[in-house]
């Protein structure tokens, strides 16, 4: 049974989460946009049963380049997807936090073999 959390007590963890990011490398989260939504609609080109609990839109900081302007890359949240796996508020704000680690590595050019060697898949 997934546990229930009203959507503001959801964005107050995930902006926790956001706080715990160490200094030196929220100061570098530059032009990046933090959403929560309910759940992740898959591509047309995907598995249409794709589930996902966070994703990063953008350009990883390890391939950019003289970029001009750009729009803001985006991290995303998916509320229910993370409400599904977990039993208590504990689990959710662990799982919240685990998965900002994971999208914020992927900003700074970390891929998902790299964060799953290193325990954070």
């Amino acid at each position: 049974m997934a546990f229930e959390m009203s959507d503001e007590e959801f964005d107050s963890a995930t902006a926790d989460a956001l706080d715990r990011i160490p200094p030196n490398l929220a100061d570098q989260l530059e032009n990046v946009a933090v959403f929560v939504e309910d759940r992740y609609e898959p591509q047309p080109w995907e598995d249409p049963s794709t589930v996902l609990l966070g994703l990063y839109e953008g350009i990883p900081l390890t391939e950019r380049g003289g970029e001009g302007w750009s729009m803001p890359d985006r991290i995303t949240l998916y509320k229910e997807p993370i409400l599904e796996i977990c039993q208590s508020r504990t689990e959710v704000t662990t799982q919240i936090t685990i998965t900002v680690i994971h999208e914020v590595a992927h900003f700074f050019g970390i891929d998902d073999q790299t964060l799953h060697r290193l325990g954070w898949g």
